[in-house]
């Protein structure tokens, strides 16, 4: 298999749709300038820059899906989402229900979001939960190179607008991606490690992190299992219940504000489901109640890391919660 960045992961995948489908076309902000090669492949009219107007790209994009086409547009950092929520939110998730399924909107949008490149809190923020909170829309966050390609495949062949968040820290690192029409469902978690004395649920870079922590769990004779959320909305609930009802143990880790995050969600899903299988309290791990610094490892002191979640995985196997 190829080695291939999760960047260029997701650039085959928009050159491979934009072959197999016309009507898949590119826009947004400084698309043209990044993606030299599908602009020599497929001209201007598919891939187009367009002025620093979020709401107007996000608008032209649910009209342009109304009609037919697949547009996949790009407003760069997740913070510049704010600028297009209506259309986002009350037109892009609504109209399809609204028009009683007469009319599909298959967008995809495109944002990269969370800590490594010290860009400061405007443009570094981590907005995934607003979306799933959102009706009609799905939301996708990939930690490798693989899954990039395979779930924005199927995002862009998706009847309803997904949400597609790059995680900065991840954008240049490598991995193995299989050659061919790969494509994962939307909604299917992936166990990237079994264990079974604690599940740590994770997604995007603290996926890494997990995997780290898992590591040095074992060597102390505790054998985590991780799992690699993928999909936030839909969300593989099932793969949730089925680990916690094994290892009896829970801890939820992502980059984004703890509060109301995605793994509060996940707690309460336990909680109501799977409560006489815990052995001891559900943790969450979050970044705090607070913009992210620029300087780089204050933003990184944001992010969960392998350390803590180590840490707090050892505190569920104490005497207090026998």
């Amino acid at each position: 298999m190829p080695s291939l960045t999760l960047y260029d992961a997701v650039g085959e995948a928009l050159g491979e749709e934009m072959r197999r489908n016309p009507g898949v076309l590119v826009f947004g902000e400084g698309v043209a300038t990044k993606r030299h090669a599908l602009v020599e492949e497929f001209g201007p009219l598919r891939v187009r820059n367009t002025p620093l107007s979020e709401g107007i790209i996000a608008g032209t994009a649910v009209g342009a899906a109304a009609t037919g086409l697949r547009p996949v547009i790009d407003l760069l950092f997740a913070p510049f989402l704010c600028y297009a929520m209506d259309e986002l939110v009350n037109s892009a998730g609504k109209l399809r229900y609204i028009s009683g399924g007469q009319f599909a909107f298959p967008l995809v949008t495109l944002a990269m979001t969370g800590a490594g490149w010290g860009v400061g809190a405007q443009h570094n923020h981590n907005l995934e939960a607003w979306f799933v909170h959102s009706p009609g829309l799905k939301v996708v966050m990939p930690s490798n190179p693989a899954d990039a390609k395979a779930l924005l495949k199927t995002a862009i062949r998706d009847d309803n607008p997904v949400l597609f968040f790059l995680d900065i820290g991840l954008l240049y690192q490598p991995g193995e991606v299989p050659l061919g029409d790969q494509q994962l469902s939307l909604g299917l978690a992936a166990i990237a490690r079994e264990g079974q004395d604690v599940t740590l649920v994770s997604y995007g870079k603290t996926v890494h992190h997990c995997l780290q922590a898992a590591h040095t769990l074992a060597e102390k004779g505790i054998a985590a299992e991780v799992i690699d959320l993928r999909s936030l909305k839909p969300l593989d609930e099932a793969a949730i219940l089925a680990s916690v009802t094994k290892t009896g143990r829970l801890i939820v880790v992502h980059e984004a504000n703890r509060l109301c995050g995605v793994g509060a969600e996940i707690a309460a899903l336990v909680a109501e489901y799977a409560f006489a299988a815990l052995q001891a309290p559900i943790i969450r791990l979050g970044g705090p109640d607070a913009p992210v610094a620029s300087s780089y490892p204050l933003e990184q002191a944001f992010v969960p890391q392998a350390e803590t979640i180590a840490a707090a995985a050892q505190r569920l196997f104490s005497p207090h919660y026998a």
